[in-house]
């Protein structure tokens, strides 16, 4: 087990599945360590407390009370926070459904493409902590390899020339990155507040309502909003986000047809 001071001084590593720790569980572990603890349930214990707390108040001492061992204890089973924050982001991806083996046909990307783009906004949504944490680690572990995989073959699929669909790929999927992003930090601010998404969503245009400075601007917001229909404000991101994968995917069918 690496010491504090030694994980300290270390240079900023590549990932923790390119060093040969991903599959250590306890090895070497002393016999007066808690028994129960394993490397799968540190890392379920992570997520719940990322779900329940947020990014910022996670730290190995909770980790460990909410486990009722010591933080040394943990340490035994990770080298750092760094590489159990990127075993909890696997461990998210993995909640993923993706399709199944068999190839993506031209007659199939387009339903396959929006149920990989859904499963990916539910997954940001549903864990908040997990959009920041994207851009700091490679996503190099197994369950991400097999989304990337899925997502470029759904790419493949739809017959676009090798060299667009690197961008098709940008588009459709950074685009569910940011809107998963938006929706999933929307939520945790509304629960954090005390308030339900209506509630907030209330308050706030009644806030912007009430300044003097904004009058043009809601006109033209009231517009939009009406326009786009939607009760509530999770129907609200289903019709703009069913509209704007839609518009990609029309995009995408466009490039697809031969020039004049």
């Amino acid at each position: 087990m690496a010491k504090a001071a030694d994980r300290a001084k270390r240079p900023a590593r590549t990932s923790v599945w390119l060093e040969g720790k991903a599959l250590r569980n306890g090895a070497g572990r002393r016999s007066d360590q808690p028994s129960g603890l394993d490397r799968e349930r540190i890392t379920e214990a992570t997520v719940r407390l990322l779900d329940e707390e947020g990014l910022a108040k996670f730290s190995m001492r909770r980790l460990a009370a909410d486990l009722n061992v010591t933080a040394m204890s943990v340490y035994w089973y990770v080298d750092t926070k760094d590489d159990l924050l990127e075993l909890a982001l696997d461990a998210a991806a993995g909640e993923m459904t993706l399709p199944g083996p068999e190839p993506v046909t031209p007659d199939r990307w387009r339903e396959t493409m929006r149920e990989l783009a859904q499963e990916y906004r539910a997954m940001l949504v549903r864990h908040a902590w997990v959009s920041p944490l994207i851009g700091n680690f490679l996503n190099v572990g197994p369950n991400w390899i097999k989304f990337a995989l899925s997502v470029q073959e759904v790419v493949r699929g739809t017959g676009l020339p090798t060299e667009k669909q690197a961008g098709t790929i940008a588009a459709v999927f950074q685009f569910v990155y940011g809107f998963g992003t938006v929706q999933g930090h929307y939520i945790a601010r509304c629960a954090a507040a005390g308030l339900t998404p209506e509630e907030y969503f209330e308050e706030a245009m009644g806030a912007v309502n009430d300044h003097p400075d904004l009058g043009e601007t809601l006109h033209g917001s009231n517009d939009l909003m009406k326009a786009r229909g939607g009760s509530t404000v999770q129907e609200m991101w289903e019709l703009d986000f069913t509209v704007a994968l839609d518009l990609l995917i029309a995009g995408i069918e466009a490039t697809l047809k031969p020039g004049p």
